[in-house]
């Protein structure tokens, strides 16, 4: 049975002596704090007793929940973890109180892991306290006790706030300062590294130089070098001062960040990470030496894929040495063991890891026999209180959910019948006399503002509109569809006549694009040299969980100019050049430009097939190249571009856009006299916008959402049918219908559009490559100005107008068009 229990808070361990009546008297203050029932909100602090930690876990938030989780494990977590940004996003506020709110209902602790998304010098005293601040607001209420778990995994190269270890320690100290204010009685501040193994593993490319302050810190055994002689905790701990706990993540993984390979545990393993690993004792050295308690989180690697060991034999194995260690008198300073409940993927969504202790009734009933008989502290610890779900402030749900539905049919049926039953609407229709299709141009500039607006990445009101808003579709689809519908448009009438001229222009434009794409590159990589200059948001890409490395990546950093610097070395490794050849580093927000470079060499092809009337020969074609790259997921090349967009899947959208191009009049002819089409791709347009429109993570605290879809249905609904990185069918069946609702709708109401957006939009339409290019540097410049990487919605809107506004002036002034491609 579980057992009510109080967390060690541990003071400051400056104190050198204590007199004996001094120690009495805390020894009895001590002694009815234990034994004084809970009180208010944030004032129970639970301890576990020695030899029984509390069982803690690290759900997958929006498709598991604490209670499904008690009920596979046949118990309640005493602990329950949940991420958290500095400073936090509007967004997230709902997903913290429902985290709470679970965790009040399994009468469980909480931790909160703060992810920095500002640099570490920005976390000051100010921004720590406005932190703390908010984090008091989210956590009113709630009666357990609260781990404050600050920027874990500092010592590795693979977060954004990795191996900084001067940085780090402040930031720390700032934060740990801003709770003792605020809330010092309900709040612990732990330190958590990664296990040391490998450390310093593939290092980030930003870390500090030699010769350096930072760097003499990282050298820890003083021989100029930064290796794995050198201590991989000491240069990152801050303090016994202000390190109430201390935690180690630490599972059994024996790829090494490489191939997926299944291995049973060998005996001992955990204990020796705890006391062998990073060229320190962590657990002597850190737990028992400063009388800290110890949190483990930990796991085992496991890949359906993968063969090898049985899941059930790793899984057990793993965790019969997590019980016995945590449970051990060797490691009697243990105070929680938390598992991380989740599932992630590896080398871009091609190898699925489950790392879960409950996947399976099985081992989840094995577990839970063992756990029972281990002694580990269950849930509930403090007073159970409240419901599993948290009601959203920003969703509708039942009836007025439904009635959005209405009204969107409504509006449908009005836009199809207003220009039959009034003439005057009649009039509004497209009527430009012009080779050029301002439609089109509209609708490419509605999608470079889309992807300008996204990969600037400010958190505004400009994503309510941007961020998958429309449907299933982002800026990037639109982007790649409408150049190929532009190259077909063009070249299209010429292929006939003078083949050769085609593949001159179009070689020659894949050849500029090619140079523009190396000049960023490398212009990036000379601007992250400048030390007052920050340019992460160009060379590292922070997972949002949205691509190809699934949703446990969130928050896991990548350097994209990882092993760039050895340019600068003499000789330069053979392998720089090639791969800068390739384009196998440069900015993420830039990479599609590789892609678009290889599909402008090989439309040439394309057009003469079409020219020979093979159309449905290169429809064929395109799908089964389509088909065979979502399938198999295969990378033709070594670029960059292949991780974010897939040569063979993504070549569909211009292939597509190219044959529309091409035959553009034909089919708008075709639908005009097959209005079913038309009425068909709106209807699918309007559905699904609808269905996006229940997407469970809103934007900011002014998004809305339609509660009609349970989060978890929705999450396998979207996994299935809508995921971006391989363009899922239902994605791309997505784009095609909107494509031909938006253009159907602005032919019959182009005079009103024109009039509203038309000035706007046309003219970026126009220019969308050099919109694109230039967008790079306004990323570049946007990261450095840190009021612009606060979150303040109101402020960041206000630039995005100003930031659009510029790309406009610049457009319609022609800056630099005899340079930068249009």
């Amino acid at each position: 049975m579980p057992t009510a229990t109080t967390l060690w808070r541990v003071p400051p361990s400056d104190i050198r002596r204590r007199r004996p009546l001094l120690a009495a008297l805390l020894a009895a203050l001590f002694l009815l704090v234990s034994l004084a029932p809970a009180g208010a909100a944030n004032a129970a602090e639970p301890e576990p007793a020695k030899g029984k930690p509390l069982l803690g876990a690290v759900l997958e938030w929006g498709e598991d929940s604490a209670q499904r989780f008690a009920e596979r494990l046949g118990a309640a977590p005493a602990l329950l973890g949940h991420e958290i940004s500095l400073p936090v996003g509007p967004g997230e506020e709902q997903d913290i109180r429902e985290s709470l709110g679970q965790a009040a209902g399994q009468g469980s602790h909480a931790i909160l892991t703060v992810r920095p998304t500002a640099a570490l010098d920005q976390v000051d005293a100010a921004a720590a306290k406005n932190f703390a601040a908010k984090v008091g607001d989210l956590t009113a209420g709630f009666k357990g006790a609260v781990l404050i778990r600050f920027a874990p995994d500092m010592n590795s190269s693979w977060v954004e706030w990795g191996q900084q270890p001067a940085a780090y320690k402040t930031a720390f100290r700032n934060v740990a300062a801003a709770f003792k204010t605020a809330d010092d009685a309900g709040t612990v501040m732990v330190w958590q590294p990664y296990l040391g193994r490998d450390y310093p593993f593939e290092r980030r490319r930003n870390a500090p130089a030699p010769g350096s302050e930072g760097f003499a810190l990282l050298d820890t055994n003083g021989d100029g070098n930064w290796n794995g002689a050198d201590s991989a905790y000491a240069p990152y701990y801050p303090g016994d001062d202000v390190v109430e706990w201390v935690g180690l993540t630490a599972y059994h993984d024996d790829t090494g960040g490489n191939s997926a390979v299944n291995t049973v545990p060998a005996a001992g393993e955990l204990s020796a990470m705890l006391t062998q690993s990073g060229n320190e004792n962590f657990y002597a050295a850190y737990a028992a030496g400063r009388n800290k308690p110890m949190l483990l989180q930990t796991a085992a690697f496991y890949s359906p894929a993968a063969g090898g060991a049985a899941e059930s034999d790793i899984k057990t194995s793993w965790w019969d040495q997590t019980l016995a260690a945590a449970t051990s008198a060797e490691f009697a300073r243990m105070a929680a063991v938390v598992w991380d409940e989740r599932t992630s993927t590896r080398d871009t969504g091609v190898i699925s890891i489950d790392w879960r202790l409950t996947g399976r009734s099985g081992i989840a009933e094995a577990a839970g026999k063992r756990l029972t008989e281990s002694g580990l502290t269950t849930g509930p610890v403090t007073a159970v209180s409240g419901g599993q779900q948290a009601a959203r402030a920003n969703s509708l749900s039942g009836a007025a959910a439904w009635s959005v539905a209405a009204a969107m049919l409504i509006i449908l049926v009005a836009l199809w019948q207003l220009p039959r039953r009034m003439g005057a609407v009649a009039g509004w229709g497209y009527g430009v006399p012009s080779n050029r299709d301002s439609r089109v141009d509209l609708l490419r500039g509605l999608a470079i503002v889309f992807v300008v607006v996204n990969h600037l990445g400010m958190t505004s009101l400009f994503q309510l509109f941007t961020q998958e808003a429309v449907g299933f579709v982002s800026g990037a689809e639109l982007f790649v569809l409408f150049s190929g519908l532009v190259v077909g448009m063009v070249y299209g009438p010429r292929v006939k006549n003078d083949f050769g001229k085609v593949v001159d222009l179009t070689s020659r434009r894949a050849g500029k694009l090619y140079v523009t794409a190396l000049a960023v590159l490398v212009g990036v990589f000379l601007l992250s040299l400048l030390p007052f200059f920050q340019t992460d948001a160009l060379t590292t890409y922070v997972d949002q969980g949205t691509g190809g490395a699934g949703h446990n990546a969130v928050g896991r950093t990548y350097d994209l100019y990882a092993g760039m610097e050895t340019l600068l070395q003499f000789p330069v490794p053979a392998q720089v050049l090639p791969a800068i050849i390739l384009l196998q580093f440069g900015p993420w927000q830039f990479n599609v430009m590789g892609l678009y470079v290889v599909l402008l060499l090989v439309s040439p092809l394309i057009l003469a097939a079409l020219n020979r009337g093979k159309a449905l020969w290169v429809l064929a074609g395109t799908l089964g190249l389509y088909a065979v790259g979502a399938a198999t997921r295969v990378r033709l090349l070594p670029s960059q571009f292949e991780d974010s967009f897939p040569l063979l899947v993504w070549q569909v959208l211009f292939v597509l856009g190219l044959v529309a191009g091409f035959h553009r009049h034909r089919i708008i002819a075709w639908l005009s006299a097959h209005h079913w089409v038309v009425v068909a791709s709106t209807v699918l347009a309007f559905v699904f916008a609808f269905l996006s429109w229940c997407n469970p993570y809103l934007a900011n605290g002014f998004d809305l959402r339609l509660a009609i879809i349970p989060d978890a249905s929705y999450r396998v609904m979207y996994d299935a049918f809508f995921a971006r990185t391989y363009l899922d069918p239902g994605r791309l069946l997505n784009v095609l219908a909107l494509v031909v609702a938006s253009y159907a709708f602005l032919t019959a109401y182009w005079k009103p559009v024109e009039r509203a957006l038309g000035w706007f939009l046309i003219p970026l339409g126009q220019a969308t490559l050099y919109v694109f290019i230039l967008h790079v540097v306004l990323i570049a410049v946007i990261a450095n100005i840190p009021v612009l990487q606060q979150g303040h919605i109101l402020i960041n809107t206000a630039a995005y107008a100003a930031i659009l506004g510029l790309l406009w002036v610049m457009v319609k002034k022609r800056v630099l068009f005899g340079i930068i491609p249009t």
